[in-house]
């Protein structure tokens, strides 16, 4: 009975998501707002804590930035593919140049959001809609 019990209350447990972005201010809001709205958020503000980080915890999503300190988004993306880390991403960047996009799309990433350009309610819907 005890076994059933911890599976059913394992399926209860939040999904967990990592934010690697180093503007503060945005990193906290989504942080907030997917709080609010039932997952549980780490948050990190280089590549080097998020990769350190995605070594010892498993995460249902990971929203990265591109430009971020101690390690980018892409050698972020490149150590997940080496480590063999097959937690989806989102990326969450004002890079927007085609070159950019392509070399996004070669990392199978799909969303892809403009930082400037996208309100957090619209990235914590997109959130929901991708783990709900």
């Amino acid at each position: 009975t005890s076994l059933i019990y911890i599976m059913v209350n394992d399926m209860n447990k939040p999904k967990k998501i990592l934010i690697i972005e180093d503007e503060k201010t945005l990193a906290r809001a989504l942080e907030l707002k997917l709080t609010r709205v039932g997952f549980e958020v780490k948050t990190v503000f280089n590549g080097e804590d998020g990769l350190a980080l995605l070594q010892e915890e498993t995460f249902a999503l990971i929203i990265l930035d591109l430009i971020i300190p101690k390690m980018d988004g892409f050698t972020v993306l490149k150590n997940l593919e080496i480590k063999n880390i097959k937690t989806p991403v989102m990326i969450l960047s004002n890079l927007s140049q085609e070159n950019d996009i392509k070399r996004i799309k070669e990392f199978g990433i799909k969303e892809f959001f403009i930082k400037s350009n996208t309100p957090i309610a619209t990235i914590a819907e997109r959130v929901m809609k991708l783990l709900k």
